[in-house]
């Protein structure tokens, strides 16, 4: 038996055995409504922290929090513990009953499904190749691995999968290090899937806004919520700034310019084996690589999901009472407002299950019009992507059962009697950002930690205000402290990914990205969430946030492309050859 399942099963069997010895006072703490309701949210915490495993955490902490209902019914222990795992059951099919979910599940397995055939018919990688000719300069190849990562904005696997086995030689030619390769394929990996608007990430990150609210008897629009968070994503839109100076600027510190100084002297000397994950997405042999291959699919779910998106809305202002907005909507239809409106009233759930559908349908007929799958090939494939979405769809209905053991365990209550006047409003969004980035980097998962923290912190911030923007902000900073806490942590998919695309050691992966990841996230609280929790205007908050960035690069960066004969001695001390 391995560490991780013996503390598992001890956990788990310390847990309730301490239920049992001390269920009479346990029972007056359930009772009482106290700091007990706490327990199933931190459990899962701790427990993800100490285990590193996301599922059978979540699992524990809605196991814990049925048996704390039971034992308030009036049940003792071993029969509270049967009722509490049947609950948890019942809990999971509830979640999967309701609509918007089985949407938001449906539409990322499809999505995913998309995903793998446009890798197998050799579109993803046609595209990286012919944006790849054109790197002529270090400059110029790193900018074109940006764009490549911004294109591949529909899933973070496949940014990891793609981008890194075509850009390395490409780098290794132009003697840029692997290392530089790996942060630029992370840095445009997760920041980019949690911003976009269409991505395996959207169903996730919408459907916890969704539920969250739902547990206030708040109506709102999740998807509009979702887009209102994007200008506060200030973790992932610094990041990709920095990038971008840094490639233009040929400055870096910590590490990072240990290891590109070196490479831009003698070129790369280490590199790792790829795993057979990195076949993944790719292209079946023996075909023509085509850019349309990537770009029919695609661009049919984006445009399908706005039309969708614009349908949906439309059909639910028709059905409505609103007289004044139908006659403008009619009137015109295609004006901003109405466009707008539309968008605000779609099911976001049903309008990307439609388009995420439809293009599949495209993606598996273009496939055997081209004669690179038959039908029955092109289904199978298309089922081989939605597979590894799997995982995504667990943490979805384990999150959501969390999230309503929470709201009916009086989690959300209890922390805003004690916390709403006890924390400065200001403080709030960092104090989230930062919690998230914890439980992220322990975990080596965004969804997960956005799964366990989305519940708690809506909750807590309406508590202390309910200005809508405040909460928006608030809400960003769950979904941006998890993709900060995975973008550094060595356990997170994504990093073990990009470290593999880059053929480079993972460890050293790790050690160059986690100073400019930590420098960002800096700046990111200082210069984003505080000035934001006091209210200050994103149009002062951002543009000062990206000249600290910039400038702060200019300062602590060193230029990598100009011999420093001093820094050479010291690389030597250090057992380095230049």
């Amino acid at each position: 038996m391995n560490r991780k399942n013996l503390i598992f099963i001890s956990s788990a069997v310390l847990i309730f055995v301490f239920v049992y010895v001390f269920e009479t006072q346990i029972r007056e703490l359930v009772n009482a409504n106290g700091i007990i309701t706490i327990v199933p949210p931190l459990l899962a915490i701790v427990l993800a922290f100490i285990t590193k495993n996301v599922v059978v955490s979540l699992f524990l902490g809605i196991l814990f929090g049925s048996l704390i209902l039971q034992i308030r019914s009036g049940m003792s222990f071993l029969p509270s513990l049967v009722f509490a795992f049947m609950d948890l059951i019942s809990r999971c099919l509830n979640s999967l009953a309701d609509p918007w979910n089985a949407g938001i599940i449906l539409q990322v397995l499809c999505i995913g499904g998309v995903i793998n055939l446009v890798g197998k018919m050799g579109g993803a990688k046609a595209v990286a190749e012919s944006l790849s000719k054109k790197a002529k300069s270090s400059k110029g190849a790193q900018i074109i691995s940006i764009l490549l990562g911004i294109l591949v904005f529909f899933d973070d696997y496949a940014n990891s999968l793609i981008v890194g086995p075509i850009m390395r030689p490409v780098y290794d030619k132009i003697k840029i290090s692997r290392e530089k390769l790996a942060f630029v394929i992370d840095a445009t990996a997760a920041p980019i899937a949690g911003l976009a608007i269409i991505s395996t990430w959207i169903g996730l990150e919408v459907g916890l806004i969704h539920d969250a609210f739902n547990g206030l008897n708040i109506e709102v629009d999740s998807f509009g919520i979702f887009l209102s968070t994007i200008p506060y994503r200030f973790y992932n839109i610094l990041i990709l700034i920095f990038i971008v100076a840094s490639a233009l600027m040929v400055r870096e510190f910590g590490a990072m310019r240990k290891v590109e100084y070196i490479a831009r002297r003698k070129g790369n000397g280490k590199t790792t084996t790829n795993s057979e994950q990195m076949n993944d997405l790719k292209p079946k042999d023996g075909i023509k690589l085509s850019i349309w291959n990537a770009i029919i699919p695609i661009g049919v779910l984006i445009i399908s999901s706005l039309m969708a998106f614009y349908y949906s809305g439309y059909s639910t202002i028709l059905a409505g009472e609103n007289k004044e907005l139908i006659v403008d909507l009619t009137t015109n239809p295609f004006s901003f407002s109405s466009i707008r409106e539309c968008f605000s009233s779609a099911d976001a759930s049903n309008a990307l299950f439609q388009s995420s559908v439809f293009s599949s349908i495209v993606a598996i007929f273009l496939a055997k019009v081209k004669n690179i799958y038959t039908l029955s090939e092109s289904i199978d494939e298309w089922i081989n992507g939605m597979k590894t979405l799997i995982i995504t769809g667990v943490i979805l209905v384990l999150a959501w059962s969390l999230s309503s053991v929470i709201k009916e365990v009086g989690t959300a209550k209890f922390l805003i009697s004690y916390l709403s006047g006890a924390l400065p409003k200001f403080i709030l969004p960092s104090i989230i950002f930062i919690l998230g980035s914890i439980i992220s980097f322990s975990t080596g998962t965004a969804f997960g930690t956005m799964g366990i923290l989305m519940p708690l912190a809506i909750p807590l911030a309406h508590s202390i205000s309910p200005d809508m923007n405040y909460i928006i902000v608030s809400t960003s900073a769950v979904l941006t402290g998890a993709i900060f806490g995975d973008h550094c942590s060595p356990i997170s998919d994504t990093t073990i990914l990009s470290s593999m695309g880059a053929s480079c050691n993972h460890i050293d992966h790790v050690k160059t990205q986690m100073p400019y990841a930590i420098y960002i996230a800096i700046i990111t609280i200082l210069c984003g969430y505080i000035p934001a929790g006091f209210g200050l205007p994103l149009y002062v908050i951002l543009p000062v946030a990206i000249f600290v960035v910039v400038a702060g690069l200019r300062i602590i960066g060193k230029r990598t492309d100009i011999d420093d004969t001093k820094f050479e001695e010291k690389l030597r001390k250090e057992g380095f050859e230049i």
